[in-house]
């Protein structure tokens, strides 16, 4: 950090660069208090030179985004528990189409989009608003090509990709978008599958597992779509068996969560092509239907009421088939069902 003739230091008596190290010492929940201290507190926190020095530092912290609609298209706030290795609740963002059902959320870096939706009154809308996390401020973003509502989205690199729902027009039945963050831009051409019923993406390996129901017998099936020359091959059907369960990616594995007798972690082997049981887990701490997310390598399974099990995939044993875990009681007084969870860090 340079210094101009009039330069206002961060922190008078100290270099700029003394005082950013300082600063960025701050845990993050406090980081709402420093964008009140002046604009130049304000603008730092926001920086990309700030996110680089917590990064640098080790210092960044994860925060999980839960979509609950309950009451209205709410985010719940949560946050690692360093006291019993779980999470705590820190606040509600409510996003400017909360009156709205059939809303999609997506993360990228920094930012959280809530796109599409629809209401009682109001058909499928094509608005998107996204949230900064560095700057705790929202903003609109490029509006989708198609309006949609409870469609299937998926965000992998820079950019998102969305397909399918309802609100579609008959121009438009088969119709893939794709959300450029460095231009802030949608592209959208027709859906490259021969069969368009995509009822989920998974992001994995640089690539998009989709998995498809047939028309014709209601069978589930995969592909994997590859974003750089916009390409789709066939795939093992075995990996379709996540279509109605929530998936999450841990260091380049895939691992779901079964939830129809009981609730299961399953683990996908690729070398092998097949799900493998790690453990079940008891309904009780689970409180389903639930959705997975991860920080780095332990697994927060988010029930109803925002109650959390924590699978450490490191030290997680299993005893005559159950899954050794620590679990946390509901976080609200609501039993709000979760409904789609991202993480951002800073």
């Amino acid at each position: 950090m340079t210094s101009a003739p009039g330069h206002t230091p961060l922190i008078h008596g100290l270099p700029d660069e003394i005082a950013l190290i300082c600063l960025a010492r701050v845990p993050r929940r406090f980081h709402n208090v420093l964008r009140r201290v002046s604009k130049r507190w304000r603008e730092l926190v926001s920086s990309e030179e700030w996110h680089t020095c917590r990064r640098r530092s080790n210092l960044d912290e994860s925060w999980i985004y839960v979509l609950c609609r309950e009451t209205g298209t709410k985010s719940y706030v949560l946050a690692p528990d360093s006291s019993n290795r779980s999470l705590r609740f820190m606040h509600i963002i409510e996003p400017p189409c909360s009156g709205r059902q059939g809303v999609t959320i997506e993360a990228l870096d920094k930012r959280l989009f809530f796109l599409g939706g629809c209401s009682w009154l109001n058909d499928a809308t094509d608005e998107v608003y996204c949230y900064d996390a560095s700057s705790n401020r929202w903003s609109a973003a490029a509006p989708m090509p198609t309006p949609r509502c409870y469609f299937v989205s998926a965000s992998l690199g820079e950019k998102l990709y969305i397909t399918g729902g309802l609100g579609l027009t008959d121009k438009s039945p088969n119709s893939w978008d794709i959300y450029d963050s460095a231009t802030d831009s949608w592209c959208a051409h027709k859906n490259p599958m021969l069969t368009p019923d995509i009822v989920k993406f998974v992001a994995l390996d640089e690539e998009l597992v989709t998995i498809h129901q047939a028309a014709w017998n209601r069978m589930y099936f995969a592909g994997i779509y590859d974003p750089l020359d916009r390409t789709w091959r066939g795939t093992e059907n075995e990996i379709a068996r996540c279509f109605s369960s929530p998936t999450i990616v841990v260091d380049g594995t895939l691992y779901m969560l079964e939830q129809k007798l009981g609730t299961t972690l399953m683990m996908w082997q690729k070398d092998t092509k097949e799900w493998v049981m790690l453990g079940r887990l008891s309904d009780k701490v689970t409180r389903p239907p639930c959705q997975l997310v991860a920080i780095g390598r332990r697994i927060f399974v988010i029930g109803r009421g925002l109650s959390i099990v924590t699978i450490d995939l490191d030290t997680a044993a299993r005893v005559d088939g159950m899954l050794v875990t620590s679990s946390t009681g509901p976080l609200v007084e609501q039993d709000l069902s979760p409904e789609r969870s991202k993480v951002i860090t800073i």
